[in-house]
């Protein structure tokens, strides 16, 4: 993958995370996100996009803990880009999502996904359905399809 250069003139997504047992959920709140670039690494995430607006969207993050970037995934829908990180040291916590403990102002707890562990166990099942869904829709993309019939529509 090329290395993603920070742009000049650009701005964060408004980020929201959760943690679970085995991954971190991350989603970046993009809307109609075009161009995008993830770069997942043993410890760290950089996002760049383009917004509706064509505004650059860019946001580093320096993970609290060590993930397995082979065995994360991203997902692009028309108001998020969701990414699951898998998580080194599973059944341990994280406090926060990044190394340092500044938080930023774009990067928020997503209430709505937090749960405590106790009650994972049942939880944990639909989030390894969504992560198998996920990996086999990326390895059934198959061909893209074949556009050569859009020059009959400019008749």
């Amino acid at each position: 993958m090329p290395k993603i250069v920070r742009p000049d003139d650009c701005q964060p997504a408004k980020t929201l995370w959760y943690d679970r047992k085995k991954y971190v959920t991350i989603n970046f709140m993009v809307q109609n996100p075009k161009d995008v670039q993830v770069d997942i690494q043993d410890t760290k995430i950089i996002l760049s996009c383009k917004d509706v607006d064509d505004n650059n969207i860019y946001n580093e993050i320096e993970f609290y803990d060590r993930v397995f970037k082979s065995d994360s995934r991203e997902k692009v829908f028309d108001r998020t880009i969701n990414v699951l990180i898998r998580k080194v040291k599973e059944n341990v916590a994280w406090p926060r999502l990044q190394k340092d403990t500044a938080k930023p102002a774009w990067l928020l707890v997503d209430f709505d996904n937090w749960r405590d562990w106790e009650h994972e166990e049942e939880d944990g099942r639909a989030e390894y359905d969504q992560y198998m869904d996920m990996l086999n829709e990326m390895k059934n993309k198959g061909e893209p399809p074949a556009m050569d019939d859009l020059d009959d529509l400019s008749d």
